[in-house]
């Protein structure tokens, strides 16, 4: 199992700078040809500008690193194959939904998306949309990944000041927990209704989490990680 570290922090300076990645340019061809193949599995998923990153740094109250622009065949095919270019990580923000019943409010990825099946907190690879003033906006990314897969906005929740980077394999996963003054289930209804109004929604079903006994297999170990610390009486952060 990969080891897991999570470090709490309170600043994020996520730059996004001009390079090219090596990998994708001298694989394109076998990049193509894997993206094809994943199209006919899946024709819903397109290959869009997504920002990668490199150079982690953390400091004694924040997080720092290099992001690039990319697509998103490329990331799909650098995942794949297990990661080859092992100087990039995929770091990306989560919303961690958690009601006033202590629940937190995770949601299963549908069949037609590239992670079918996962279940976890709003989230997604940062895109161009999320570059404000030369950096990656993470507090805005989750914002806009958690209205468009629960219908929840910004009024709806207080978020926490801190973020807590939980570091797994090639992936920093910034999470930031969201209250909402709503118990779970009465949550899980309104955003079970959200979804019902959509055409293809992104989420498939809608899972309370109370304590680490609700945790499953395809929750991923960044997420699981993360919430066995909010629940265990003496959480560890750092290395």
């Amino acid at each position: 199992m990969t080891p897991i570290a999570i470090h709490r922090v309170t600043t994020l300076e996520l730059d996004v700078q001009p390079w090219s990645w090596p990998f994708a340019t001298e694989r394109g061809a076998e990049i193509s040809a894997h993206f094809a193949g994943k199209q006919r599995e899946k024709p819903q998923i397109w290959n869009g500008r997504i920002l990668l990153a490199r150079h982690p740094v953390f400091t004694a109250a924040g997080f720092r690193a290099g992001y690039f622009e990319t697509d998103f065949a490329s990331f799909l095919a650098w995942r794949d194959w297990g990661f080859p270019d092992r100087d990039i990580f995929n770091g990306f923000g989560m919303g961690a939904l958690r009601c006033n019943d202590g629940a937190f409010v995770l949601g299963e990825m549908g069949q037609h998306t590239a992670n079918a099946g996962r279940i976890y907190f709003p989230s997604g690879t940062p895109d161009l949309d999320d570059i404000s003033e030369g950096a990656v906006d993470m507090a805005g990314s989750v914002a806009r990944e958690v209205a468009e897969e629960t219908g929840l906005s910004a009024a709806d929740y207080c978020a926490d000041p801190h973020w807590d980077c939980v570091v797994s394999g090639r992936s920093v996963a910034m999470i930031r927990i969201l209250n909402v003054d709503t118990p779970g289930e009465a949550l899980r209804a309104r955003i079970e209704a959200n979804l019902a109004r959509q055409q293809e929604p992104e989420l498939c079903a809608i899972h309370l989490v109370r304590d680490v006994g609700d945790l499953t297999a395809a929750m991923p170990r960044f997420v699981t990680a993360f919430i066995e610390a909010q629940f265990s009486p003496y959480p560890i952060y750092g290395d």
